[in-house]
């Protein structure tokens, strides 16, 4: 991204804002894509980024995908999303999100935030102890609790969907699938096809991740660099976007991609060439 003015006005963004607390050394970035069907709701992710730049790219990525989501789902929303740049696993979190609260109430609910990787349920409470503008929130407060159960099913409907196409069947018993990223959805993503009698492989950037859910769902593991090599019916993307690109597409042994994943293509062309392939 050579200029952050020209993206913007190549996918037509409305705003990009960054706030900071250089106490806290907290960082954050919240892009606002399109307000057309409502105010932008989309959710807060912490990360630990390279550079700036890679922060606002993230941001506003995101954001225009939140645009097409609530667009193609009927609701009248618009897209938006934050991103903290620090430490997903940071302590003495309440501080750091009660400051993000106090920026995104100034924005007077142009924003409305939720939950996403490397944030948590209680991260949004923190929020929610200075603004409305938040979503993703326990039952005691009006929410609906964890949302990652309902996330990966709604994932694995999308995967019965394209075995239908692919297969000639939905039933996704004996499917070899390769789950990618074991976070708060993809774990689940890894858990209910089990359930459902698929042969699952994982893998994650996290070790002991990948050693806990293995053992608890009885999934077999790999290292994170092999799982684009895989020979596998299906290939979930769970983890961070942009994980289809130049550097994997001829890697990718699958007739299915489905996962939670945001943005999984590097670049729009790529699912061209994906099709090219013969994956759906």
């Amino acid at each position: 991204m050579d200029s952050i003015f020209g993206y913007m006005e190549d996918y037509d963004y409305e705003n990009l804002f960054l706030c900071q607390d250089r106490a806290l050394g907290f960082k954050a970035v919240t892009a606002i894509h399109d307000t057309t069907l409502g105010p932008a709701t989309g959710g807060c992710r912490m990360w630990q980024y390279q550079s700036e730049a890679e922060a606002m790219a993230d941001a506003l990525r995101l954001a225009r995908g939140m645009t097409y989501k609530y667009a193609a789902a009927g609701v009248n929303f618009g897209g938006g999303k934050t991103g903290i740049w620090g430490d997903p696993d940071r302590q003495g979190r309440e501080s750091v999100f009660r400051v993000l609260g106090k920026f995104v109430n100034r924005l007077e609910g142009k924003s409305i935030t939720g939950e996403d990787v490397g944030t948590t349920l209680r991260d949004m409470e923190y929020i929610r102890m200075e603004t409305p503008y938040v979503v993703t929130l326990p039952t005691y407060l009006g929410g609906v609790d964890d949302i990652a159960p309902m996330t990966a099913f709604g994932t694995l409907q999308a995967m019965r969907a394209c075995a239908k196409e692919v297969f000639g069947t939905d039933d996704l018993e004996g499917r070899t699938v390769a789950v990618q990223g074991l976070g708060a959805v993809g774990s689940q993503v890894a858990k209910q096809l089990i359930e459902n009698k698929a042969r699952v492989t994982v893998t994650d950037i996290r070790e002991e991740r990948v050693r806990q859910i293995a053992k608890e769902f009885g999934a077999r593991a790999v290292p994170p660099q092999d799982i684009y090599n895989l020979e596998v019916e299906i290939y979930s993307p769970c983890a961070l976007g942009a994980t289809l690109n130049d550097a994997t597409r001829n890697k990718v042994k699958c007739r299915i991609i489905a996962g939670c994943a945001n943005n999984q293509l590097k670049e729009e062309r790529h699912g061209a060439v994906l099709k090219e392939m013969g994956i759906l």
